[in-house]
Order: structure tokens, then sequence, then C-alpha cells
């Protein structure tokens, strides 16, 4: 190729380079025509180029070309990235800000927060701008979007951004005033930005703050709980009040309470609106305050008017319904609910559409008791009962819905109701509607209020009235007299247990544990505290435990134990009960089935759970006096993962609970007494449970001397464990000398060959007999002691009293008295 062509097809090669970025072009330019000038200033041009950092580039093109593809590039820089070198934040900070007429303002948003994120520098170089020009750069960063007006707040309250800790609290001060500027403009466009900015600043440095805040700005913020704004913008609004009210209660309640009775007396639909919203938003802070104004002579009974007055009016009449509902919260308030307004609130419930009726509905279930009289809405006489029943037909049908909210309120409505026993028989039998229910439930995993709802109702369904000890019961007699009642509330039948039993029942059925397990990684920490008492409930009845086993129950009962990490007594508590329900489907169930010991979880994960039942006192958690049916249960249910042929779960419940357990074999609670001996006769089967016993230790011998005592006592299943226990310790030489030590030891052994029950008595025979082929000195001493203790004689006496009655302990006698008087006489 001749030289004009090098330099013709490098011109062009060093062209498309400069255009498309092209190393390997230029690469071929410059092999070709090093020395032309054109390839030189294009390899000049695209060296200046590598020169600049990616996030710059993406940043200038985003900013100066309005190219969105190179703002998505550079906020996936920023994602993935680590911390961006600090002069390069800077520049992209600088050019995100300046530009104002970005299309896609979403995108710039993204990228600026995103920039302060990744960079200490660009938090200071946006503080030092905030210092110097605070008003200017608070409006140019206000405006760019939601995020970029958080990360003013954020930028104020974080230290490590500002050289000085003066400067940052004067411009903290300074910012939250411009905040509070923004929600006082004209139009509200805004508000939810402002209030965010608000809230977060007021939370973190209430004490400095909040003096800044005067009637007229707190005003703006009641005036933002307006129940047609965003959901956003009100729980913002919220919780500026309740932060407010943390150190200027007084001014807060001052300012409420003339707020609010203001807007009412001008009777505007709007200013009702504003008044009744700001109303049920701050009774769940101040409860009992709102109540006071609630309560005050004349004010609900004026409401009527109003209501009437501007009946069809959908905002008013929502926004008063809201009010009732939040003032349900307070006893007293609920009276004058009752009193005034069940009438209105029916006539809402029946003419009204869209979410009213349902929230009517929720309203009088909250405020109705079933066993008064009532009147309708014509005036006629109306038990509440059935007005009630009404209420819960309403909610069944609202729950098949389509609307989200008519729904809800369907499930608040039930929530309530469902308390009463005539309504829990009503929703309980009907098959449909329970069924329906668990359908919701399962649906529900994205809606936390949803689940939390249903399950309440669930709980409601299920739960079991609480067993009272002698001297609660005593106290509630007193409680009684001393209201001037001749005698102590009786219960409902429908509340006794035979009726829950049958809920609980029907409950399991419509597939509610199945329900459980679908949302199990969804629950809240209420939520998991409820479902656990749900499922101790149903876990009370042996004959429910397999299919809440085969729906998955088991397993669920473990996730919650292992999954409830905090430390508060709620927390504790709902621990406790899952282990709880989960030792109740052991007992009745094979371990090795539903937890494999090759499976995963596999079957001695169970223990710890179990374990703490009978480690933990559940009078640590809650008050009153503590209750034995737990570490009962538990012990079952550790008698039964020791039955299953591994000797991996007898390992660990001997290495985990021994003292434990030998602690509970002197209880004083007999039930309690006899499943320890239960369990430990079944530990003894396993050489772990062997050791423990009679491995000649001053422990072990300790640990025989006590279940020889067991096997002396009155209760006829406790000694039959203890018996059997040691049937199977005697085989070893080390327990029979222990045995040899007690002054009554060998004594006991054949006062079981005495007993009046059988299985007690082929027991005692095993021990004797092991004591009398027992080898060598230990063997020759166990065969004088059982001599001198009359052992002939009772043996002998045995074997004549079985006769025919009973073979085979007859023939066990006899071989044990043959060994005993051939191997004495062959010693002698």
């Amino acid at each position: 190729m001749s030289h004009k062509e090098n330099d013709q097809r490098a011109v062009a090669l060093a062209a498309e380079a400069v255009e498309h970025n092209g190393s390997r072009a230029l690469r071929e330019a410059v092999s070709l025509a090093p020395e032309n000038p054109e390839v030189k200033a294009a390899f000049l041009k695209i060296q200046s180029e590598d020169s600049i950092h990616t996030l710059q580039k993406l940043c200038g093109k985003f900013v100066l070309e309005q190219d969105e593809d190179a703002g998505k590039e550079a906020l996936n820089y920023l994602d993935r990235s680590g911390e961006v070198p600090g002069h390069i934040a800077q520049e992209c900070l600088e050019l995100v800000i300046k530009q104002t007429k970005i299309k896609s303002t979403d995108l710039q948003d993204e990228i600026f927060a995103g920039l302060l994120r990744q960079s200490i520098a660009a938090k200071s170089a946006l503080a030092k701008r905030l210092l110097e020009a605070p008003t200017t750069t608070f409006v140019q960063i206000y405006e760019i979007g939601d995020k970029s007006a958080n990360s003013i707040a954020e930028i104020v309250l974080t230290p490590s951004a500002w050289s000085q800790e003066s400067d940052r609290e004067k411009c903290e001060a300074y910012v939250f005033q411009l905040f509070l500027a923004k929600l006082l403009e004209v139009g509200h466009d805004f508000d939810g930005r402002a209030l965010k900015g608000i809230a977060r600043l007021l939370a973190a440095d209430t004490g400095r703050l909040h003096p800044m805040i005067d009637e007229d700005i707190f005003y703006a913020i009641l005036c933002s709980l307006d129940y047609r704004q965003p959901n956003e913008v009100r729980s913002q609004a919220t919780l500026a009040t309740a932060k407010y009210l943390e150190l200027s209660e007084t001014n807060c309640q001052t300012y409420i309470c003339r707020f609010i009775p203001e807007r009412i007396k001008k009777g505007l639909s709007e200013d009702l609106v504003l008044a009744f919203s700001a109303a049920a938003a701050v009774f769940p802070i101040m409860p009992t305050q709102a109540a006071a104004l609630f309560l005050t002579e004349g004010f609900v009974p004026s409401l009527l008017p109003l209501l009437e007055k501007k009946n069809g009016s959908v905002k008013v009449e929502q926004a008063a319904l809201n009010m009732l509902s939040a003032a349900c919260i307070d006893n007293a308030c609920r009276k004058v609910i009752k009193k005034h307004c069940t009438q209105w609130l029916q006539r809402v419930m029946n003419a009204g559409k869209d979410d009213r009726p349902g929230l009517a509905a929720v309203i009088l279930a909250k405020v109705l008791d079933p066993t008064m009289p009532g009147k309708d809405t014509a005036g006629k006489d109306q038990s509440e009962g059935d007005a009630v029943d009404n209420l819960v037909s309403m909610f069944k049908k609202l729950l098949s819905d389509p609307g989200e909210v008519n729904k809800q309120s369907s499930i608040e409505g039930l929530a309530y109701a469902s308390i009463q026993p005539p309504v829990k028989d009503a929703l309980v039998n009907d098959r449909l509607f329970l069924v329906r229910l668990m359908d919701l439930l399962k649906a529900s995993k994205l809606q936390p209020t949803v689940t939390f709802g249903i399950l309440t109702v669930i709980d409601h369904l299920t739960r079991y009235l609480p067993v009272l000890s002698e001297e609660q019961k005593k106290m509630d007699q007193l409680k009684a007299y001393a209201n001037a009642s001749t005698s102590v509330d009786k219960t409902d039948p429908r509340d006794e247990d035979t009726a829950v039993t049958q809920r609980c029942k029907a409950v399991v059925d419509a597939g509610a544990v199945s329900a459980f397990v679908a949302i199990a990684s969804h629950l809240s920490a209420a939520s998991t505290a409820i479902v656990v008492n749900i499922m101790l409930s149903l876990t009370r009845t042996p004959s429910l435990r397999g299919t809440i086993a085969q729906q998955g129950g088991a397993r669920f009962l473990l996730l919650k134990y292992s999954a409830i990490a905090g430390t508060s007594d709620t927390d504790k508590q709902a621990r406790y009960t899952a282990a709880h329900a989960l030792a109740r489907i052991l007992i009745s169930m094979d371990p090795t089935l539903l937890f494999p010991v090759a499976g995963s979880p596999p079957l001695t994960s169970t223990i710890r759970p179990i374990l703490s039942l009978v480690t933990e006192s559940q009078s640590d958690i809650s008050e009153g006096p503590r209750n034995l049916l737990p570490t009962f249960e538990a012990l079952l249910a550790l008698t039964n993962l020791a039955s299953t042929p591994s000797d991996e779960a007898s390992e660990v419940i001997v290495r985990l609970a021994l003292p434990t357990i030998e602690d509970l074999l002197l209880s004083n609670n007999t039930m309690v007494q006899r499943a320890a001996t239960e369990l430990v006769c079944n530990l003894a089967s396993f050489a772990v449970g062997m050791q423990a016993f009679a491995d000649g230790s001053p422990a072990a011998d300790r640990r025989l001397h006590i279940l020889l005592a067991l096997a002396d006592v009155e209760d006829t299943a406790t000694r039959k464990a203890a018996a059997g226990a040691l049937a199977t310790l005697t085989g070893f030489e080390s327990a029979v000398r222990g045995i040899l030590k007690r002054e009554r030891g060998v004594e006991i052994l054949l006062g079981l060959c005495e007993d009046e029950d059988e299985e007690i008595v082929h027991r005692g025979l095993f021990c004797v007999g092991n004591l009398v082929e027992m080898d060598g000195s230990t063997g020759a001493e166990a065969r004088t002691k059982v001599q001198n203790r009359g052992g002939v004689p009772v043996l002998g006496e045995l074997v004549e009293r079985m006769g025919e009655r009973n073979t085979v302990l007859r023939d066990l006698g006899q071989k044990v008295l043959t060994g005993l008087l051939v191997r004495t006489r062959t010693a002698g």
C-alpha cells in the first residue's frame, strides 16, 4: 500500500476511533501513519477523554445532553460500586444540582441521593454549600425530589460531614425553618416532602427544634392529617404531632383543643373534615386528652345535627366515621357513641355506599352488647344481639367484596364482634366462611394489618378460658362481693371447654394450619405472638394433633421458635408458647415421622425448645402462680423422643438437662414427678442413661437412691416407671452395688414383687432376678441380702398367689426363687 493510501486509511480509522471510542481502530491508524497530524490529534483527544472518570462522563451526558440511558448507567454505577473518589463525587454533585431543566427528574433525584450515599466528600461539600448559602441550596435541592429533600435532613444530622458542631446546629435550625416555611406555602403538592423533613429533624432533635413550632405551623400540621391526603403525608404529620407532644404537651393539647372546636363551629364541610380527621389521628397519640375533649358536655350531641345537615356529604360522613372509630379506644367514649350515635350509624350502614357502611358496621360492633336491649333505625325495640347478628351477616358479605377497604372493615368488625360467644358460634358453624377466611389469610402475605385482623378472629374462636387456681377463684368471689354482686358471673356455655374444642376442630378442618404455614415468613412479631397462641389452643385436643402435623404444624412451630430472637417479655412468652404447642404434637406423634433422624431439620433440633419448658419458669415471664402443665407436657414429649431407636435424642437430653430432670424427680407435684420418672425409664435403655445412674460415681449413686425412693411411693404409675428403670439398671454391677449400699434397697425391690399391680410385679421380679444372677462377690452379697430380707418367702408367696391367674409371672417367680436357692446352696 502506498504512503498516500496509508495516510487516507489512517485518517479514516482515526475518525472512526474518535466517533466510537474505538481503541483498536486508533492503534491501527497509529501503526499506519504515526506522524499524520489528524491521527495525532485523534490520539490526544481520546487520551484526554480516557482520563475523565466514568461517572463524570455519564453524569455529564445525562445532565447536558438529556441522555436518560446515561443517567440509568450512572445510577447502576453508584449502586454496584464502592465509594466514589471525593473530587469526582463533588463535581458530579455540582453538575446535578445546577441543572434545573432535566426531563427525568426522578432519575436526577436518584443520582443525587446516590452520590451522597456513596461519598463522605459529597456530604461535606453539601454541608459547606448549606453553610454558605442555605436558602438557595435548600430550594435547589428541595425541588429535585423527595430523596434529595430527605438528604438535606440527613446531612444536617451527620456530624462527620461538618468541621464544627456549631455549624451543624446552626444549619439544622435553619433547614428546619425552611421545611416549616415550605409547609406553609400556598398549594400542597409537596406537603409530604416538607413533613418528612420536619418529622425527621423533630424526631432526632426534639429538644432544640420544638420551640420553633407556633400555633399557625401546628395548625398546618393538623390540616395534613386530613384523611383524603396520601398515607405518606398523614403518617409524617402524625409522627410530627407525636414528637411535638413529647416536649410541648401543654401547647400541643391547647392547640388541638382549640383547632377542633373552632373548625366544627364554622360548620363548613371542609372545616368539619379537617376537624374530624385531626381528632381521629390524635386519639391513638393522646387518648386521655382526646377523650376528655370528646366527652366535653354537648360535644357529641352537637355533632348529630351537623351530620344530619350534611346528610349525603360523603367526605364529612367518612371523616366523622373515622373519628368515631378512633374514639372507640376509650370505654367512656364508646358509651357516649352508643347512646347518641347508634341510630345514625345504622342509617349509614343501611343506606350508605362505598366504604362507609363497612366502617359504620365496625363502630357498631365495637359499641354494641349482644346481651342488652336497644332500638332499631325506626326506634322500635330490638335486642342488641339481633343488631350484632345483622352486623356479622354484613361483615361476611363484605368479606367477599373485591374492594380492599370494605374487606379490611369487615375483618376489623369481625375481630371486635367475635369476642362475643354467640358470634363465635355463628362464624364457626359457617364452613364456607371459615374456608374463605383461610384463603384470605393465605393471600394476605403483604398486608400485615389484614393478617393481624384475621388471626385475631381465629384467636377469639379458639381461645380457652384460663384455668384458675383456688386462690384466683376466691379473689374473683371477693371482687364480686366488692362490686355488690350476689354471685360471680357464670361462664357462657359457648365459652366452656367442650364448645371451644368443637370450634378448634372446625378451624383445623378449614385448613388454618396450612394457612399459617403459607404465610410463615411474612408474619410480624405481633402476628407471630397471636398465631402461636392459636396453635397452643388447637394442639390442646389430642385427636387434632395428627391433622395439625399433616398440615405442617410441627415444623412451623419449630421455625417460629427459632425465628423469635427478641428479649422482651412478649418475645419470651411467644417462644415459650411455641415450644409448648410443639411439645403437645410430639406427645401424640411418632417423632421420627415428623423429623427424620437424617432429615432437615433433624429430630434433635426439637429438643432445645422442649427443654426450655422445663428449664425456664413461666412465672419468670408472666405474672401469677406457676403453671406446671407446660413442664408436665414437655416431660411427656421428651419421653417420646427418648423412645426413638437412635440414641442421639437421649444423649442430647442427658447432656443438656440431667440436673433439671433430677430436680423434677423430687417434685411435689405427683404428675410432674411421674412424667420425670417415665422419662428416666426410657433414658435408662441407652448407654448415656445407664452411665448417669449406674457408673458408680457419687452422683450416680445419689440418682439411684432417688429411683429407689420413687419405687416406693403411693402413685402406681410412678412406681411402675421407677421399677422399669431399675429393671434395666440392675443388669449392671455398679448399679447393684449402689442398691446394696442403701439400707432399704433390697427391701424396696422385694416390695415391688408384692405390689398389687402385676406390671410392677413383673419389673420387680426382673430386678430381684438380676441381683440373684449377678456373679462375683457383688452377686454373693446381693443373694445374702435378698435372703436376709425375706426373699424366699416373698417369692414363694408370689408363685403361690399367681397360680393359674398369671402363668408368666408364676414361672418367672419360680425361676428367680430356684436361682436364689440353688446359687446360695452352691456358694455355701
